[in-house]
């Protein structure tokens, strides 16, 4: 998380005084105002606020149709939540190399399709958009879904298009480490209302006996106490079915919808911080920068640095003042560590693991070391090292002499 202030503390305090904390039937329509606010700035015509990105992913993944007896294929590089939402569907995961970006690579995910595939789950890691075109080309071609997982690259864009926004559906989060934050949350985002609409029964099992579920007319409903518009939609056309509790509070509803207000100058100010870095270092000759499918639109949260050796990474990324690091290194985000997925234990009870469910049989769960040697050799020679909005100009020159010092001594 970068920036938080009064103004956090100002919305909570809003919320806490009104003693509407829940967003069912709430006077002040926090979440429903943030929802609509996120769709109108990222240009989807639905967006769900909900407890975190794996919800996002895991509520999206229902909606577009994927549950036992399909796969979906998921980066080698990634947090472990990706792959976690698709055995809580009850699919599984296929892993497939990244390539030199660390993002999904359109031709092993190509490779990697089978008669059951049904969706490719692309991650934007880092802040670093993936080769969004390839991808969608690839989805096109063989009649699949994309969900893009943009839990990392709140913001970003690729050729223009925000990211999150170009496949059928997409998630953020807004967990603490993110760009922004209300500690805990995520979003699904969509322009598929059947997406949609299983989602929001999904995420609130209560929803069953709401009336504002299935009897409010399409429009923008104007509240009268506080002079707010929210969105409000058509009967639900989808079967109410037992869903789970992962809606949020008007707590963080009011938080968000500061810290959305403060994206914009986040991401300019990291880019801005980014682009110095890489003008700063252009003279020196031995450094190579991580290629990028769209630097205008990656997120600025980090430069990154291609070597030809690991133990050549290993000293840059240790030197002095670089404070880099090397993404194979990062433990939880390589596919290797992925201890649930690897052991098959996608569930608690074994009739609820995708793993064992006859569906499943004969589907492709190999999740050896072997599978992704490609990814691993990237992430031994990549250093990356992280951008903070907030650095001063003497702060930015500093860490541009310590770079340049630290690959002159390689």
């Amino acid at each position: 998380m970068y920036r938080m202030g009064q103004e956090e503390v100002d919305a909570v305090a809003r919320v806490v005084k009104s003693g509407e904390l829940f967003r069912i039937a709430s006077k002040n329509h926090e979440v429903d105002n943030f929802e609509k606010e996120l769709s109108e700035k990222i240009g989807v015509d639905y967006a769900l606020f909900l407890t975190g990105g794996t919800t996002a992913l895991m509520t999206g993944l229902m909606g577009l149709g994927i549950g036992p007896g399909d796969e979906v294929i998921v980066p080698a590089y990634t947090f472990m939540a990706s792959a976690l939402a698709v055995t809580a569907v009850g699919a599984i995961p296929v892993i497939a190399d990244c390539d030199e970006t660390l993002g999904l690579d359109p031709v092993d995910v190509e490779r990697k399709i089978s008669p059951h595939t049904k969706a490719i789950m692309p991650v934007h890691m880092i802040g670093f958009p993936c080769d969004m075109d390839g991808i969608m080309d690839v989805a096109k071609k063989h009649g699949l879904k994309v969900i893009e997982d943009s839990c990392q690259a709140v913001g970003g864009s690729y050729k223009g298009k925000t990211l999150g926004t170009i496949g059928h559906a997409g998630a953020y989060s807004f967990n603490y480490f993110k760009i922004i934050s209300c500690g805990e949350g995520g979003a699904l985002l969509t322009n598929d209302r059947d997406v949609f609409e299983v989602a929001v029964y999904q995420h609130d099992g209560g929803s069953a006996f709401r009336d504002d579920y299935a009897e409010l007319n399409r429009g923008m409903f104007e509240d009268k106490d506080t002079n707010s518009l929210y969105p409000i939609y058509d009967k639900y056309k989808t079967p109410v079915f037992a869903g789970i509790q992962c809606r949020q509070s008007e707590i963080n509803g009011a938080f968000m919808r500061v810290q959305l207000g403060r994206l914009d100058g986040i991401l300019a100010d990291l880019r801005r911080i980014k682009k110095q870095i890489v003008e700063g270092l252009s003279n020196v000759s031995k450094l190579q920068l991580l290629k990028s499918n769209d630097p205008d639109g990656d997120c600025g949260t980090h430069i990154g640095f291609t070597f030809q050796e690991e133990e050549k990474a290993r000293q840059f990324a240790s030197s002095e003042g670089v404070n880099g690091g090397l993404p194979i290194d990062s433990g939880r985000h390589i596919f290797t560590n992925w201890v649930p997925i690897t052991n098959k234990r996608g569930a608690y009870h074994h009739l609820m693991n995708p793993f064992e469910m006859p569906q499943n049989e004969g589907l492709n769960a190999n999740y050896g070391n072997d599978v992704c040697s490609l990814t691993l050799d990237h992430l031994k020679r990549t250093v990356v090292i992280a951008i903070n909005p907030d650095w001063s100009e003497e702060e930015v020159q500093n860490k541009i002499n310590s770079i340049a010092l630290a690959a002159g001594n390689l």
